[in-house]
Formats: structure tokens, C-alpha cells, sequence
């Protein structure tokens, strides 16, 4: 019961990036429409022979090294993924295939852009409650599979990636470097982000999503922080879900975060679903951009226009 804390983190991206330019010989678009619409300049793109879960263990073996932890030592495997094509084994079942964990509980977590969040939050809660002691969390997708490229709304937006943390019991007497998470959603409001259909395709209704993200949202992350007792002035660093830079930039003025880092991975790594928190944080420590005691607030929003977040303790 004395909560937990992420002990490391670790990211993975494939190698084929996609540039604005290349999409402009694809579709009617060009540089400058996409970086004035969604400030996105490239994004990684995964091969046909590159699956969700092989994406999944990359990024997990190294937040394991980083933590200096063998998979044995790991009693959870949770990864948020909305594009995993088989229903069975889950991602996370094959993630510890590949990785070699043992006995791991092993779950998939489905909501979309708030996945990580959303898998984070659970993965303190068990820790808390004494049925695990170290977890993987891991938030991957490959939007690639689900883009419709004829589609210039909607292909410039994405990429392909995976970030992954591991969370462990707290010492006794440590403060819990997890705070309460604040999560819900507006389920009248669903259809706004959608991966439907058979093939499955990603589409969005853009301007409904832009304005809930930038005028319902600010006053729930605040209202997160405040859970966690810190001041958004206070905060070290802000990650949102990498959706758009247009939302991200608003969105984290009016929280009020005037002395944090904000993360901008969506410039360079486009919308990686539940893969763009983890793999934006592991980016800032990975660069030294934030230190370990960092109190650093990850927000995730998106599909079923659902939200997640919490502030978090730098590993």
C-alpha cells in the first residue's frame, strides 16, 4: 500500500521515416499545409514484417535495461494498443513471448489515445493493492495499418512507434512517485475518433476534437495536478497525447505550466496513438531535458474521447 513509481522507461521507432514531401507525392498536400494545419514534419513508418508487438518488446527491453531488471522480474505485462490486428494471443501475451517473461499476468488495454494513461493508472493500482510487484507497461500502435493514405485529413496525422515504462512497489517510507489518476470520458461523443470497418480505417471528425481538446480539457488536467497536490507552476514538464501541435500548444498554455518542458515529439514522430506519451517521456530523459525526481504531469486524451491523466515522479 505505499503506492509505486516508474523505475525506467525505454522507446522504440522503426527505421523508414516518412516526410511531408513524400506524402505530397502521395496525396493533394504539401509541407506547408501540413505543418500549418498539424505541425508534423516526418513520422516513423513499420514494414509489413514489423507487428504491434514486435514494436511493443522493443521499447519494453529497454526501459528493462535501463531499469537494470531481467524479464524474470517482471509479474505484469499491460500494453495499450488500439490497432493490433489478431484478437488472440494479445499483444501483451506475445510481448512476453518475445521478451521471455515467465508468468506474467498479461492484458491488453483498448483506448486508443489514452491508453498509456489509462494502463499506467492500473498498473499503481495493482501494485498498490499487493497482486503485483513490477509491471511493463507498454503503449504501441501501428496507425499505418489503419490509415486510409488516399485520405489527406487523416494520413498526414499518423506514425508508428512504441514507449514503455516499468512501474514497481515503492520502499517503505518513499513517497509514491505515481499520483491519483483522474480519467473519464464522453461516451455521447465516441464517433468523433473512430478505427471502424472491416478493413478498419482511423478517421476523426477534426473540429469537434479541437474543440474539446482545447476548451474542456484544460480545467481536467488542472484538476489532475491538484490531485496529485502540485501546482501546474510547479511542474517540471507536461506530455500531452501527441495529437496535433495546434492542440498541444494551446492546451498546455492554459493549464498554466509556465516553467515546464512540453513536449513536441508530434513534430517529428507524427500521432503514435498510445505509444506517443511513453515515447515523448522517454525522449525528454533520454535528452536530460528532465532530471529523476521530476514531478512531470502525462495527459492522455483521444478515441471514445476519452482521458487519462496523472503526475508522475521522473525516473
Amino acid at each position: 500500500m505505499n503506492g509505486s513509481r516508474i523505475a525506467a522507461v525505454g522507446h522504440y521507432q522503426p527505421a523508414r521515416v516518412l516526410t511531408n514531401e513524400d506524402l505530397a507525392g502521395m496525396v493533394d498536400t504539401s509541407d506547408e499545409w501540413i505543418r500549418s494545419r498539424v505541425g508534423i514534419r516526418t513520422r516513423h513508418i513499420a514494414g509489413p514484417d514489423e507487428p504491434v508487438d514486435e514494436l511493443a518488446a522493443h521499447a519494453a527491453a529497454k526501459a528493462l535495461a535501463a531499469a537494470g531488471l531481467t524479464p524474470a522480474d517482471i509479474d505484469l505485462v499491460l500494453v495499450a494498443t488500439s490497432t493490433a490486428i489478431d484478437r488472440s494471443p494479445n499483444t501483451a501475451a506475445r510481448v512476453a513471448a518475445r521478451l521471455g517473461v515467465p508468468q506474467p499476468a498479461a492484458m491488453d488495454i483498448n483506448v486508443v489515445c489514452a491508453g498509456f494513461t489509462h494502463a499506467l493508472a492500473t498498473a499503481d493500482h495493482t501494485v498498490r493493492a499487493g497482486a503485483a510487484t513490477r509491471a511493463l507497461i507498454i503503449g504501441a500502435d501501428k496507425m499505418s495499418d489503419v490509415t486510409d493514405w488516399s485520405d489527406r485529413t487523416t494520413c498526414v496525422l499518423v506514425g508508428d512507434g512504441a514507449g514503455a515504462a516499468v512501474v514497481e512497489a515503492c520502499a517503505p517510507g518513499e513517497r509514491p512517485g505515481i499520483g491519483p489518476v483522474l480519467w473519464g470520458s464522453v461516451p455521447e461523443m465516441g464517433h468523433a475518433v473512430r478505427i471502424e470497418g472491416t478493413p478498419p480505417r482511423f478517421a476523426q471528425e477534426g473540429q469537434s476534437v479541437y474543440r474539446w481538446a482545447t476548451t474542456r480539457l484544460p480545467s481536467i488536467a488542472r484538476s489532475a495536478c491538484e490531485k496529485a497536490g502540485i501546482a501546474p507552476e510547479d511542474l517540471a514538464a507536461v506530455v500531452l497525447h501527441q495529437a496535433n501541435l495546434r492542440i498541444i500548444e494551446p492546451l498546455a498554455q492554459k493549464l498554466g505550466a509556465v516553467n515546464a518542458v512540453v513536449a513536441r515529439d508530434v513534430t517529428e514522430s507524427g500521432n503514435t496513438s498510445a505509444a506517443s506519451i511513453p515515447l515523448a517521456l522517454s525522449k525528454l530523459v533520454e535528452r536530460g531535458e528532465i532530471t529523476a525526481g521530476d514531478p512531470v504531469l502525462l495527459f492522455g486524451f483521444g478515441g471514445n474521447l476519452s482521458y487519462a491523466g496523472q503526475v508522475v515522479r521522473c525516473p
